[in-house]
């Protein structure tokens, strides 16, 4: 996908019935076409409609932030979302958490041959929605097409751009003994969202993503005057292993409050049935806030003050510890370590 470019076809592509071929990744006029039926009018924008290899955009003011996140998530279809929203979802929080403002997002497909046009399309016009939602524009891409057999269906990878205004700064080597930990919501939603459709389990109560921009979340944070200094979203690995990549970065150790950490009943059913521990399951709307402890309380207050950050809570704190061991006080009143995965607890998550 490079932009919108005019196709010499006469006739509309099969989206109904039609499935992706070699022909759609070989740089000719059917390319050309899936280009323009289907990508270049979902994302539809001032940069993209420039029509060349790359987007020229405006002088930004302040320092770049870029992060780039590929999307292999199997189902691709999942109760609260997709693949679609779901790479721009990623990549807008990862850029949104070193304190930027998201601004643009290039997107690149790789597909693969037989993939249904119908499902594809589903696939972009989500993209698009939550590209518009978020008002972060997908501004140039790729597409690429891989033999039958030698794909998934679809594998995007999003690469985002944000501008950090002066006065920002976050870093997870930042973190301080006395500092406190904040999350913004209930844990393991989409891990187990995904995992329970993928297995075809069924629960008293539906298990649905949490996947969702979180920039104005940050927004309203980091506007408030108060300034944070860490902010993280906890994906794959969920807060435990977050929050061991914050320990080992900033050299401290952490307790956690287990009574303090939100579980969804069908999410904790579910990982009780599994054997899984929520505190290891990914996470896709989410974050967490590491900040001084003076600042705790107003902190929390905006944060619940967003529709994304209603159940947050104060979960633990900011230990000095050489070892940068996590651990956690129980809600019987002992402690554990909450060390990290050996493996991949669930694969294929995002």
């Amino acid at each position: 996908m490079t932009s919108s470019v005019k196709s010499n076809y006469t006739r509309q592509l099969d989206i109904k019935n039609g499935r992706v071929d070699m022909s759609h990744g070989s740089g000719g006029r059917a390319m050309a076409q899936l280009i323009t039926e289907l990508f270049a009018t979902a994302f539809n924008n001032e940069y993209l409609a420039q029509g060349n290899d790359g987007a020229l955009l405006p002088a930004a003011n302040g320092r770049i932030v870029i992060a780039t996140d590929s999307h292999v998530v199997s189902p691709l279809f999942f109760a609260g979302g997709d693949i679609g929203c779901l790479s721009v979802h990623g990549t807008i929080n990862d850029v949104a958490v070193m304190g930027a403002k998201p601004l643009y997002l290039a997107a690149s497909f790789i597909l693969e041959e037989g993939f249904p046009l119908a499902e594809l399309k589903r696939i972009v016009e989500s993209m698009a929605k939550a590209s518009r939602d978020a008002g972060v524009p997908v501004v140039t891409g790729d597409t690429k097409v891989v033999e039958r057999g030698k794909g998934d269906g679809v594998f995007i990878t999003t690469t985002g751009v944000g501008v950090v205004r002066e006065g920002i700064n976050l870093s997870g080597d930042l973190a301080q003994p006395g500092d406190k930990i904040l999350l913004s919501g209930t844990i393991g939603d989409h891990g187990m969202a995904i995992l329970s459709q993928r297995e075809g389990l069924t629960f008293s109560a539906p298990i649905i993503s949490d996947t969702a921009a979180l920039h104005g979340l940050i927004a309203a944070m980091l506007d408030s005057g108060v300034k944070p200094r860490v902010l993280r979203d906890p994906t794959r690995g969920g807060v435990a292993t977050t929050l061991n990549e914050i320990a080992k970065q900033s050299s401290v150790g952490m307790m956690l409050y287990e009574s303090a950490i939100k579980v969804n009943q069908p999410v904790e059913a579910a990982c009780e049935f599994l054997g899984l521990d929520p505190l290891y399951v990914a996470n896709e709307g989410k974050l967490i806030a590491i900040c001084a402890q003076e600042d705790t309380q107003r902190l929390l207050e905006v944060m619940r003050g967003h529709h994304l950050g209603q159940a947050s809570s104060i979960i633990g704190e900011v230990l000095e510890d050489a070892h940068g061991f996590v651990q956690m006080t129980t809600k019987m009143g002992g402690r554990r370590v909450v060390d990290w995965l050996a493996g991949e607890q669930l694969p294929r998550i995002c």
